[in-house]
């Protein structure tokens, strides 16, 4: 009796501790349970959803391309769902995190009929509303490291994270899986890495828009740090976390808390399960916004009397023309601000072309692309990239001297 105990428990050990080590290997980061509404274990929710799950994670899925969604069952038993697989990692690493967390969410999110679910090489969401096309932002999650890149760097390091951010959006957006990585040089023996990618249902403009958000919630004053939108997320390191078969993710610092209960920096939302404190939350930014926007209103009318442009949403993809023709300057003025590209004024390398801080008699500084003609980048890329940094704020840099005006230069 004592060896069969024995057995039994050393088999249960055995089971556990191989569950445990494949949700590690798949990099299990958060998961979020809409709250929305429930379903029992004999609803026809739960069975569409179990046949939905099985199409997901079947042989048949579209591994090779690293997102699929599907629909199954009619209103209210409807459930939509998809995947999506981390850009560069093969397909069979994606089919092995998906058909591993269409168990896992089960688990995490029993009986939910809304829930997503993220790991290190792939993402599972499902939910009982119609989810594809539609630009998501809630149940998001934040993670960064724990060390800070070091006050004496902090601009250095923050221009150019933004810049190989932003670079790698545009190119993202413009690209048919919606996904890029890049890397920039940082110090002599290190590198910088990123990693930006957009659900592929997306439109471009949303696609944008969503790794804009993404990246002004990002803090560049740690040594990395990582964004999940069920629509899009965005990620940099000191490290090479990408193309690797088996990518580790370095630990939390030891005073850095878990990201669920520490509080975000400068007012970025908590991600949770839909509790009372996010609606608190945005309650607040709502009335403070309304505030914001009554206040500047008001401004305008008595001092200049002009009509309040009432759209703040960033227009990407607007053909505004005018915008970039009154950037324009003559080829001496950029020649002598940059020191005739001098080597000394490089601050980094674009994927089109080489990026230059520049000083004019003035004294205000700027940052000039030099794109040469054989760079490819077609008239459309070039008015979106003007228009999408110059409306591109992040919320870590100062408005009038942090982040350099950009020039964008052909030769």
């Amino acid at each position: 009796m004592s060896s069969r105990a024995s057995f039994i428990f050393m088999f249960l050990f055995s089971f556990l501790t191989s569950f445990r080590a494949s949700a590690q290997d798949h990099g299990y980061i958060y998961h979020f349970c809409g709250n929305t509404t429930s379903y029992s274990a004999n609803s026809t929710y739960f069975t569409n959803l179990k046949i939905l799950l099985s199409s997901l994670s079947s042989g048949n899925a579209s591994y090779s391309t690293g997102f699929q969604n599907a629909t199954v069952g009619q209103a209210p038993n409807r459930v939509t769902g998809l995947f999506l697989c981390r850009g560069d990692v093969s397909q069979e690493a994606c089919s092995d995190c998906v058909s591993f967390s269409v168990k896992d969410i089960l688990t995490k999110c029993p009986n939910q009929s809304d829930a997503t679910i993220y790991y290190n090489r792939c993402m599972l969401r499902y939910s009982d509303r119609y989810i594809f096309s539609n630009l998501t932002l809630s149940g998001e999650f934040l993670w960064y490291n724990g060390y800070s890149i070091g006050y004496n760097y902090e601009d250095q390091f923050e221009k150019l994270v933004l810049t190989t951010m932003i670079e790698a959006a545009l190119e993202a957006a413009n690209s048919s899986r919606y996904f890029c990585e890049r890397n920039a040089k940082w110090k002599e023996y290190e590198n910088l890495y990123v990693l930006v990618q957009c659900t592929p249902d997306l439109t471009r403009q949303d696609c944008l828009f969503c790794l804009q958000k993404s990246i002004n919630l990002l803090p560049f004053k740690s040594k990395g740090a990582r964004l999940l939108f069920p629509s899009c997320n965005s990620r940099y390191e000191l490290f090479e976390f990408y193309n690797e078969t088996d990518v580790k993710t370095p630990p939390l610092a030891a005073s850095t808390p878990p990201v669920s209960s520490a509080p975000r920096p400068n007012g970025l939302l908590n991600a949770g399960k839909g509790g009372n404190s996010s609606v608190v939350v945005i309650a607040i930014l709502v009335a403070i916004i309304i505030a914001f926007v009554v206040s500047i209103a008001g401004y305008c009318f008595l001092a200049k009397r002009k009509k309040k442009n009432s759209d703040n949403k960033p227009d990407f993809y607007g053909d505004d023309i005018t915008t970039i023709e009154s950037l324009q300057l003559d080829y001496r003025t950029i020649q002598a601000a940059t020191n005739d590209y001098s080597e000394n004024n490089k601050i980094g390398q674009g994927g089109f072309g080489e990026v230059y801080k520049g000083t004019f008699s003035n004294g205000t500084e700027v940052a000039v692309k030099r794109l040469p003609k054989s760079s490819g980048q077609g008239e459309t890329e070039f008015k979106n990239e003007v228009v999408v940094v110059a409306k591109l704020q992040h919320r870590n840099l100062d408005r009038n001297v942090s982040i350099f005006p950009w020039m964008i230069w052909y030769i």
